[in-house]
């Protein structure tokens, strides 16, 4: 049954009515053509769908749109500042931590989680905060490398 759900999208404000048990997902590829955000496994565990909620990461493939209501939801096409990429996006084009780049932007969107909860993350930190984002391309050791440089980046900034 539809009913109206509004949330933050990528810093504007929205009203849908729909389906609230529809995923997350379904709903930004479908219904805002954000296709940027993957569908990988459907259960959870690959992390290609991740977005950010309230500035932690989530698995959008799992979550409801119900579950986001008055909440603010950024996806890989909000994380930048117009032209200006995020700090972490920067860092993995730096880096060449990017293959396929199928999984690469819930790769991006799990590390902005993992520095919005821990600024200043050791490298146990970020490999286990990276565990469950699957990529079968081989970059995991740039991915790390990338995300030390963001994070350390950022603290700089502050």
């Amino acid at each position: 049954m539809a009913e109206t759900i509004e949330f933050r999208l990528n810093g504007k404000n929205i009203a849908v009515e729909l389906d609230a048990s529809k995923t997350l997902l379904w709903v930004l590829r479908t219904h805002f053509n954000l296709t940027g955000t993957k569908y990988g496994c459907g259960e959870g565990y690959c992390g290609a769908c991740t977005v950010l909620i309230d500035g932690s990461a989530v698995r959008s493939c799992i979550t409801s749109l119900g579950e986001v209501a008055g909440k603010s939801v950024v996806t890989i096409e909000g994380l930048a500042d117009g032209d200006k990429l995020h700090p972490v996006q920067q860092a993995f084009v730096d880096n060449d931590a990017l293959q396929c780049g199928y999984c690469t932007p819930g790769m991006i969107m799990n590390a902005v989680g993992l520095i919005n909860d821990n600024p200043n993350p050791t490298h146990e930190d970020i490999i286990w905060g990276m565990e469950n984002n699957l990529c079968r391309c081989g970059a995991h050791n740039r991915i790390i490398e990338a995300i030390e440089t963001a994070a350390a980046g950022m603290r700089n900034k502050k």
